[in-house]
């Protein structure tokens, strides 16, 4: 979990990585910057056995650092401040993808074949195709920053339970450790079927959680 490639990315997006004390409140420029579909993201942060970091622009760290004692002060703060709550989601990556056989083909993610979810990820996306040039399923990479990639994958209805999804993921996990990046992996916490993917394609869960605004409290 600590390679230095990740250690980078998670500098670069939190402001601080690893913490140093066992709540952070800290800003980075990721706060105000569009990420890799546009989006900018006010709010980001991890926790971990070892500590948590939360991430913020620069204008909030004054006012929620003085509830940093520990992240269950922390947290309803943080929302109250957003207007949103704090969701937790598994953070996993690893350093080896276990040895599947290498499925799919990359090609561009706005050719006919690529279905509609898989096209806002841009540049290649890693396909598996069936004997008639047809969809069955696929992965894209969210390019956060030139240390990490993240990787989504997401199967046909009717090619579920093949296991195509697990050897996509440890397919594309390869080709971004071999250009010298961190590859991870996020799930919802409820999220079984994809719990099952991370675990079979060598993605562990050490208990780490990627904190996240969810969706508006008054909805």
């Amino acid at each position: 979990m600590t390679a230095p490639a990740l250690l980078s990315h998670l500098a670069h997006q939190l402001g601080q990585w690893p913490p140093r004390a066992p709540v952070v409140v800290t800003t980075s420029a990721a706060r105000h910057t569009p990420g890799w579909d546009g989006v900018i993201r006010q709010f980001a942060g991890l926790r971990t056995p070892d500590g948590t970091v939360v991430s913020v622009p620069e204008r909030a760290v004054d006012a929620l650092a003085p509830y940093a004692t520990d992240l269950d002060t922390l947290r309803p703060r943080v929302a109250a401040h957003f207007g949103r709550p704090v969701v937790e989601i598994a953070f996993r990556t690893t350093t080896a993808p276990a040895p599947l056989d290498d499925l799919g083909t990359w090609i561009p993610h706005d050719d006919p074949r690529v279905p509609e979810w898989l096209r806002p990820f841009g540049a290649a996306v890693l396909v598996a195709l069936d004997d008639d040039d047809r969809y069955l399923a696929g992965v894209g990479l969210k390019r956060h920053d030139e240390h990490a990639w993240e990787i989504s994958v997401g199967t046909d209805e009717r090619a579920r339970g093949l296991g195509l999804a697990r050897r996509l993921v440890a397919t594309a996990a390869r080709r971004v450790l071999a250009d010298g990046r961190a590859v991870t992996y996020l799930h919802a916490l409820d999220n079984v079927a994809s719990s099952r993917v991370a675990d079979a394609a060598g993605f562990p869960d050490h208990g780490w959680r990627a904190l996240e605004l969810g969706d508006d409290a008054a909805g």
